[in-house]
């Protein structure tokens, strides 16, 4: 019973409140500037934790399932990984501009040298029915006066726990643009006082793609491997629109000959 009563008050106290606002909606064109301006003071309030709550239900309630952790992986994978901005809700969602070392999650840095940046990155939510990943990334780039974008994903540090030479680092991303545009992944992999580096270049495409590092051809000692990132250079950026629906890394032994 109590439940019932209180539906019928907040039903009630809702419908009051919209009727309200609708009334102020039609008298807006001929009340007094200063009552038009407390009314956008208040309206710009509300409109701010409406937005707050309408993003926080379309991640909730739209498939994928915010936190899945579905991925297709190689054989013998022993470890793999979705970074939390392709898998649950970041705060803030999104800059605009996004200016050189912006962070949006706790693993993503934006980079660039512009000096006005016509940049803007924020985390969609994935509503395709080919995702596996709940949420996504786009990036929005008009005029572009630097010289480089790159976006660095710092790896977990379980990624160099038992780190052998067999293995394999293998990045998957699928991806989108306006326009055609030139990839390349760097991997950086500290190694006690030195970091070594090996850079691909990345063929990306709608269903899905993988760049491999072998590790077998980078010179480092596996007792001594700290810690590894990611980063992802984009060419000649200007004037696109790129969305990242999902991004995974990902450890395998290499297959013996």
């Amino acid at each position: 019973m109590r439940n019932l009563i209180a539906g019928i008050i907040n039903g009630f106290l809702h419908r009051r409140t919209l009727r309200r606002w609708e009334r102020l909606g039609q008298t807006a064109q001929t009340i007094s500037l200063d009552q038009l301006r407390d009314i956008r003071t208040t309206a710009r309030a509300l409109s701010q934790r409406v937005t707050s709550v309408l993003h926080t239900a379309e991640m909730r309630l739209t498939r994928p399932v915010l936190g899945s952790n579905a991925m297709l992986l190689p054989g013998a994978t022993d470890w793999s990984y979705r970074p939390m901005l392709w898998a649950g809700p970041v705060v803030p969602p999104g800059f605009a501009p996004a200016r050189n070392k912006t962070e949006i999650g706790q693993e993503v840095t934006v980079f660039h040298d512009c000096k006005d940046p016509g940049l803007s990155i924020r985390q969609i939510r994935n509503t395709r029915s080919e995702d596996l990943a709940p949420c996504g990334l786009q990036m929005d780039i008009f005029n572009f006066d630097g010289s480089f974008l790159s976006l660095v994903l710092k790896a977990p540090d379980e990624i160099v726990k038992d780190l052998q030479k067999k293995h394999v680092i293998r990045l998957t991303l699928r991806l989108e643009s306006e326009r055609p545009i030139e990839i390349n992944a760097r991997l950086n992999l500290k190694n006690g006082p030195n970091t070594e580096q090996v850079s691909h270049h990345v063929k990306h495409a709608r269903d899905g793609s993988s760049t491999e590092f072998d590790l077998a051809y980078v010179p480092f000692n596996p007792n001594k491997a700290e810690h590894i990132w990611i980063d992802l250079f984009f060419e000649s950026p200007e004037m696109n629109q790129i969305t990242i629906y999902d991004l995974t890394l990902s450890r395998h032994p290499r297959a013996e000959l």
